[in-house]
Parts: C-alpha cells; sequence; structure tokens
C-alpha cells in the first residue's frame, strides 16, 4: 500500500510526520555527516549530548516549564512511571489518591497497591466532569489521567490549589494543546502518541518533590539518580531520544501548541460533528469530557464491524479497531495526523452508512 494515501489512526505508536522520517532515514546512515548511523553514536559523546540537551530545551520551551522544574527522559514507557511514582514518593504509612476514569487510571492504581494504602477519591464520567475532588491534604500525592484513550475522555479542568501533589499521566494529551503545567507538580507521558516512539517516557517534575522521595531503592527506580545522572545513568533509548528531539523540533516549527491545539480541535469536531447528525454511528461519552485525541465510535449493527475494517483498510485507513475492552472503532488524532485523514476517514464512513445503512 502506497503511504502518501494510508492513514494510519493507531492508538500508539502513533503516526510519524512524514518530514521526521525523511530526516531519520538519512540520519540512519550517515548522521551529521559523521560517518556513522545515528543508532551508533555514543551516548557520551558531544553529539549526543548535543540532540539530548536541544530536546530538553524544545521541550521545556513548547510547555513553558519553569527552572524550578527537572526534565528527564527514561525507559519504559508510562507504565514504568506509573510504579515509579509510588516507589519514590508512596512512603510506609502513608495514603495516596487516586482518581479512576478508566483502563489506564485502573493500572496505576494497581501499581501503587505494591507500595502503600491508595484511595480512589473520585471516578468514572463525575470525575472527569467536575474537578473538585475531595483529595485528602493528608494523603503522599493525588494521581489522575486527564485522557483515557480507550474510552475517549479526556478533562481539561485540572483542580487549583491542591493541598498535596498533583501528578498526572499524560501520555495521551501532551503537547496537544497549551495548558498551565505550575498546577501539577509531576507529569509523566509515553512518548508514543504525540511527540515520539515507544519505549521512552518523559517525566517532569518539581525539584522540590525530590526532598521527598524513598531513599531505600534499587537505583534505577530513584528519580534522584537519573536527575543527578541528566537521565543517563545508564545507556539510554538513543534512537528514541534522538526521533523525540526531530519530532518536537517539527511541533515547533508547525507553530508550537497554540497550533496543535487549534489543529486537534478542528479535527476531532469535524469527526464528533460528523458522528453527531449520524444515526448509523453513535460517541456515548459527554461532549464535556469527549477526547480530542481518541474518538472511540459504534455502528449501529455491530455485525458489520469486520467488514468496516476490512473495507477502510482496503481504502488505506488502518488501524481503526477499538480497544480489546469496549469493541467498536476508535480514531485516534494525535499531532501528526494531518486534516485530509479525518476527512478521508469521514468521506469512507459517509459511503459505508449509504452502502448499508
Amino acid at each position: 500500500m502506497d503511504p502518501k494515501n494510508c492513514y494510519n489512526f493507531c492508538a500508539g505508536p502513533a503516526v510519524f510526520p512524514e518530514e521526521v522520517l525523511i530526516k531519520a532515514q538519512d540520519d540512519l546512515l550517515n548522521y551529521s555527516q559523521l560517518g556513522t548511523s545515528i543508532l551508533s553514536i555514543s551516548h557520551r559523546s558531544k553529539e549526543f549530548l548535543e540532540l539530548a540537551n536541544r530536546a530538553k530545551k524544545n521541550l521545556r520551551e513548547l510547555l513553558n516549564i519553569p527552572s524550578d522544574y527537572e526534565i528527564l527522559f527514561l525507559h519504559g514507557g508510562a507504565s514504568w512511571q506509573a510504579a515509579m511514582i509510588p516507589a519514590n514518593f508512596l512512603l510506609p504509612g502513608q495514603t495516596a489518591n487516586y482518581i479512576n476514569t478508566g483502563h489506564w487510571s485502573q493500572k496505576a492504581i494497581k501499581e501503587a497497591e505494591y507500595f502503600g494504602k491508595i484511595k480512589t477519591i473520585a471516578s468514572g464520567t463525575d470525575a472527569a466532569m467536575n474537578s473538585n475532588w475531595p483529595i485528602d491534604p493528608t494523603a503522599a500525592y493525588c494521581h489522575f489521567t486527564p485522557n483515557e484513550t480507550i474510552d475517549g475522555i479526556e478533562f481539561y479542568d485540572f483542580p487549583k490549589d491542591s493541598p498535596i501533589p498533583l501528578m498526572a499521566d499524560m501520555s495521551s494529551t501532551i503537547l496537544s494543546r497549551e495548558f498551565d503545567i505550575s498546577g501539577l507538580d509531576l507529569i509523566y507521558a509515553g512518548a508514543q502518541k504525540n511527540m515520539g516512539p515507544s519505549g521512552l517516557s518523559v517525566v517532569i517534575l518539581k525539584k522540590k518533590l525530590l526532598e521527598k522521595t524513598n531513599k531505600n531503592l534499587p537505583t534505577m527506580m530513584s528519580y534522584q539518580v537519573h536527575v543527578d545522572a541528566d537521565s543517563i545513568y545508564n545507556t539510554p533509548a538513543t534512537f528514541s531520544w534522538y526521533l523525540m528531539g526531530e519530532f518536537l523540533e517539527w511541533v515547533k516549527q508547525q507553530g508550537g501548541l497554540a497550533e496543535m491545539g487549534r489543529r486537534s480541535l478542528e479535527k476531532s469536531s469535524l469527526l464528533y460533528d460528523f458522528i453527531d447528525q449520524s444515526d448509523f454511528y453513535e460517541n456515548k461519552m459527554p461532549v464535556k469530557i469527549r477526547s480530542r485525541m481518541n474518538i472511540p465510535f459504534l455502528l449501529a449493527r455491530p455485525e458489520l464491524d469486520n467488514l468496516f475494517l476490512k473495507e477502510a483498510e482496503q481504502t488505506g485507513l488502518i488501524n481503526l479497531q477499538g480497544h480489546r475492552v469496549t469493541g467498536g472503532m476508535r480514531a485516534s488524532l494525535y499531532n501528526a495526523m494531518p486534516l485530509e485523514g479525518v476527512k478521508a476517514l469521514i468521506n469512507f464512513m459517509k459511503e459505508f452508512e449509504r452502502k448499508n445503512g
């Protein structure tokens, strides 16, 4: 299938900007005219440290991250961070507050339960509709997931002036719109949706949090160790770091988060508006908390699901199958998905409805 006629709606690893892939193609053979591949340069070399620092600088600029926050680029994706947070910050005898809005919140809760007592203080769509959660001021921290990829929940209000540190898994929403980071104490995100490839995670945390960390941890689970080593305690995921750096450059060139936010609203509104006016397709999420990143939808006749997916793929629209937990369809509209892809999907959905409605 010709990639120029193909649109990838995968929930992650997600579609990459073509410009980044073309540059990476050249750098795979000869990075920066060094005569060797980007895959083969040392993580201690001047060239790698330059690209690593440039990526950090660009992320700080894009998210307007204040100087009192550390930035880490680590192995393992968001699931590893779901365990590192309680390992570092849920000390013996303490309780942590969690918001349960779906699959990824539940996975984070399960990881935290290995380390201490967890109290779910808000759950479901109600927790997303209203961020006035009953936060326990004596708890170690409060954790939430602003975008749940499976059910298509995204919420846009965070608690103001929380009495305890707020920690957020922003894997599916980071870099898709502007927000004030100063109200959050720790953000973590798998890179594979809006800013890079799989296998790499970004952690942004207030420096003062490090004063509260568990000092009796295995080396690789300590945030302080990674901060002290500037994310290079051991050999990092060098190629993933490079690709993320190039992705961040692309976001800057496109106009930064203001432009990413405008595009995500335009793309998602176009698809939601079509679904809402159709009797053949349905999205069940309340309008106020619909995700701009992940749009699940159901067909009026579920027995047509397989045919829909087959014909969509033949048309060049791939990875539209919903999560195995929910079934149905799901279109993920991350930063690198062009508006033309959404229009192509809607045109296909119109024709499929005409033939099968």
